[in-house]
């Protein structure tokens, strides 16, 4: 097991940031949102913003309301409560996605497969049973990152870029899976689509959240399009 010592940063005059390794690991990540939901639950005034990274904390303030002095004495008494590299994540929620891997769907599922060395129907499988943590949102809203899978999805991102990719992409690289929330290109290879109409500020939800855990549920093309139709969005996942 990988000692985690955190380290906090200032973030100009209203922010501060807990690293708790420098690079990705699911223990950071846990140790992450972890120290997320500690945070948050302190109820301090002033506190504008938590949120959790790949592998880090961070909290926004008011410093007219809450002093740095003060925001960092709170930081540092949640870091001194916890042997961050024992402690779990916090399981929010389960969900699961009907997820279409159907050839028009998944374009470079074969090409992936071959490069992980299994065949295209037994990752599926894989990725079927295998429930994954949200680890973090980013690069657009409410896109999460989620993981952690077998050594063998350890394929590493394409070295050119796909122009475009549809929103509810199920992409792959590096043990990971990114479900993307917009339309975009990409260097990650697309091997699924999800029947998700991605983050709608305006909509109903529910939405995810890094420590949600997400299952993709393969169907086939008419049961894809019948979930689009009906709202696109994250079912409860009772299993």
């Amino acid at each position: 097991m990988t000692k985690i010592d955190p380290v906090l940063y200032p973030l100009g005059e209203d922010g501060l940031l807990v690293e708790f390794a420098p690079a990705l690991s699911m223990q950071a990540n846990a140790a992450a949102i972890a120290c997320r939901d500690a945070v948050s639950a302190l109820g301090l005034d002033g506190v504008t913003e938590v949120g959790s990274t790949l592998k880090s904390t961070f909290m926004r303030f008011d410093p007219v309301v809450l002093s740095h002095g003060r925001a960092e004495a709170a930081l540092r008494d949640v870091l001194g409560q916890e042997d961050w590299s024992k402690v779990e994540a916090p399981v929010a929620r389960a969900w699961r996605l009907p997820s279409c891997f159907d050839a028009d769907f998944a374009p470079q599922l074969e090409e992936f497969a071959g490069l992980a060395g299994r065949s295209s129907g037994d990752l599926v499988d894989e990725l079927a049973a295998t429930p994954l943590r949200v680890l973090a949102l980013g690069f657009a809203p409410g896109m999460p990152y989620l993981g952690e899978l077998p050594a063998h999805w350890n394929v590493p991102r394409q070295s050119g870029l796909t122009p475009k990719v549809p929103v509810g992409a199920i992409t792959a690289a590096i043990r990971q899976i990114v479900l993307f929330a917009v339309p975009s290109g990409t260097g990650w290879r697309q091997i699924g689509q999800a029947a998700w109409r991605g983050f709608d500020p305006d909509g109903a939800g529910p939405y995810l959240s890094a420590g949600d855990v997400l299952r993709f549920d393969p169907v086939g093309p008419e049961a894809f399009a019948d979930h689009l139709a009906a709202g696109g969005g994250v079912l409860e996942d009772r299993l």
